[in-house]
């Protein structure tokens, strides 16, 4: 059963609201998460019944202050204190081409680059209040940001989990999901063999959004028919969002860094062009189709 009309059009408000200041959004049941300079939960029941309580000509006030309340109270946490904050501390990974639209300029994070087109940022995370770390709070640290980096990820992999989910790509081409109650699932790139039996040659991943990682094994030339699959696959997803991350594909190996697959549509058709290591794999495999 859907919501009631009249909930629907406070969503759409709050989803008009978020947006205007700067904030991507996602409904989850009774709770609405808003990404932007800083990642905040808000819980919908108070809000709703306050709405029922209130003529509709003063719910667009009403919505806007309530999400001021949320997103501009007071910051609990002194993430300078490395020793108060270090169970707290994550990892989120971004678009480096929407940083800014988030309102985290590139030089106030801390972080490092997964990919050319994506970053890992430092967070402190707290009851349901997300934000960056910032530089003159790292500054402050006894141990370098990249350790810490490391501290976070480790939270995160102690903490947090995915699941994985079998699916059909089709013409016979098959994926496993991992998804998560987490938006910072794009991180388990760094241990993805806790999850999957993964071939010695890696696996083809897709990161749509910060929710969901897509994963095909790399076992045979097999994987070129997935690799199509799989991009149209991580095309829709981030064209849905909410907190797209990138359409591409990606080739992940335990021991080397991500490398995009190069896959762009021309009109109907793929246009594959794949960094020179994996060609040549490719070509090993069509003429050694064996383990």
């Amino acid at each position: 059963m859907g919501l009631p009309a009249e909930d629907v059009d406070l969503d759409s408000l709050i989803a008009l609201v978020a947006e205007s200041r700067g904030y991507a959004y996602a409904f989850d049941g009774a709770h609405v998460r808003l990404v932007g300079p800083r990642e905040v939960t808000v819980a919908l029941p108070p809000l709703r019944a306050q709405a029922r309580r209130t003529d509709r000509g003063r719910w667009p006030a009403l919505v806007s202050e309530h999400l001021a309340a949320a997103l501009d109270r007071h910051d609990p946490v002194d993430a300078s204190d490395l020793s108060a904050v270090r169970h707290l501390l994550r990892v989120r990974v971004y678009a480096d081409d929407d940083l800014g639209a988030t309102g985290l300029a590139p030089d106030r994070v801390v972080g490092r680059h997964l990919t050319p087109e994506l970053v890992e940022v430092l967070v402190v995370q707290e009851s349901g209040f997300v934000r960056a770390v910032r530089p003159e709070e790292a500054r402050a640290w006894p141990l370098p940001a990249g350790h810490v980096l490391e501290l976070a990820r480790a939270n995160a992999r102690e903490q947090e989990s995915l699941s994985a989910v079998p699916v059909d790509l089709g013409g016979g081409a098959k994926a496993q999901l991992l998804t998560g109650l987490t938006w910072s699932a794009a991180v388990h790139l760094h241990w993805l063999e806790r999850y999957l039996d993964l071939p010695r040659h890696g696996a083809l991943v897709a990161i749509p959004n910060s929710e969901t990682l897509a994963v095909h094994p790399v076992e045979g030339v097999g994987c070129v028919r997935a690799l199509e699959r799989l991009r149209r696959l991580a095309q829709a997803l981030y064209d849905e969002g909410p907190a797209s991350l990138t359409p591409h594909v990606y080739w992940w190996r335990s021991d080397a860094p991500l490398a995009r697959v190069g896959a762009e549509f021309d009109g109907d058709r793929l246009v594959v062009s794949p960094p020179p290591e994996f060609s040549r794999l490719l070509l090993a495999l069509s003429r050694d189709p064996g383990p």
